[in-house]
């Protein structure tokens, strides 16, 4: 498919539209950023004024509608990507919808069915970040042996607060904005499913230790539905068990980390962009890092992989709706678990 030209309209401009999407989308040849809308329209023209981006429109809904748009990217927070997402692709809008997928599973669900409604049109969730460079060679040593058996893995992603007892609520702990969504829980498990395959049991508990936060809307102050602490057990559909600590309550905490352990060897992934890869073998006294070999290096290329997706030059993979609705079951089990406080299948 030849397509000198794609017209791209911007739905929700928040931080990683404007550090990443937008900059990297005018980077590309034949890609025009024509229309732009955000949660008001003063915003919106600030957004246009820093890009150049010649239309403001007052409502998202004009840009589904536009004639003139081909593609659009939706940056808005979850509360809003079902329902854009599946309206830009009932339109014949190509589409590339921010991270988290959707406020639960059921709206993923009906994401993935206009998706396959309209096969003929791209849709594409942008991925989970932190695992890039170093996905292909873990993949690897697990695919070649080097760590035996696997046996099972944990998780531990511990950081400060998002929100202060005295602050505002922030929109990742807001249920009207975020639904379903924890903390980073999702982001974790589609990285986890590059490596292996998906969860068949789950049990969780948690708390909310910082369980009050002034709503920005109203001024009020609100109480908080979405914990900030989560503990996880699951069992892998290959019988491999795993464990996740994930929590925004922790003073002093330690980078987090990601480790597999085998019968003949563990690796470890600093969980940060571009974190370190370590490896132990069973004889080793430690672990030393993994040199991730130039041709093995994956790297953030989100808006090439949309635009030549849409041209037809290569095939969505990072992320694909029906990954993104593996990881809105897992987390929507996580969170059924965490509330009945038992266990939930996803």
């Amino acid at each position: 498919m030849a397509i000198d030209k794609i017209r791209v309209g911007i739905i929700g401009a928040g931080q990683n539209t404007r550090k990443m999407h937008i900059p990297k989308l005018m980077g590309l040849p034949g890609v025009e950023l024509i229309e732009v809308a955000n949660r008001t329209i003063a915003s919106s023209k600030k957004i246009a004024s820093e890009f150049n981006i010649p239309r403001v429109r007052s409502s998202w809904q004009e840009i589904i509608n536009s004639e003139d748009v081909d593609a659009i990217v939706i940056g808005t927070w979850p509360y809003l990507h079902c329902e854009a997402s599946c309206a830009a692709l009932q339109s014949g809008k190509h589409v590339l919808c921010e991270a988290r997928m959707a406020m639960n599973h059921s709206e993923a669900q009906l994401m993935l069915q206009a998706s396959e409604a309209s096969p003929h049109l791209t849709a594409q969730l942008v991925p989970a970040p932190f695992t890039l460079h170093a996905d292909k060679t873990i993949r690897a040593y697990i695919d070649h042996g080097r760590l035996g058996e696997l046996l099972h893995f944990q998780v531990d992603f511990q950081s400060n607060s998002i929100t202060n007892l005295d602050g505002l609520l922030h929109w990742r702990r807001n249920k009207k904005y975020s639904g379903e969504n924890v903390m980073f829980l999702g982001i974790i498990y589609e990285s986890i499913l590059r490596w292996t395959v998906p969860a068949i049991k789950v049990s969780a508990t948690g708390n909310i230790f910082i369980n009050k936060a002034i709503d920005p809307e109203s001024g009020k102050q609100v109480p908080i539905e979405i914990p900030d602490y989560l503990s996880v057990q699951m069992e892998l559909e290959n019988g491999i068990h795993g464990s996740m600590l994930i929590t925004e309550t922790s003073l002093h905490a330690s980078p987090p980390t990601i480790k597999i352990f085998g019968s003949e060897g563990c690796l470890k992934i600093d969980f940060i962009p571009d974190g370190k890869l370590w490896y132990g073998a069973k004889a080793d006294d430690s672990m030393q890092e993994v040199e991730i070999l130039p041709h093995d290096k994956g790297s953030w290329r989100v808006e090439e992989e949309f635009i030549n997706a849409i041209r037809g030059k290569e095939e969505v993979k990072l992320t694909t709706f029906n990954t993104g609705v593996e990881y809105m079951r897992f987390t929507q089990a996580v969170m059924e678990s965490y509330r009945e406080d038992g266990n939930t299948k996803p």
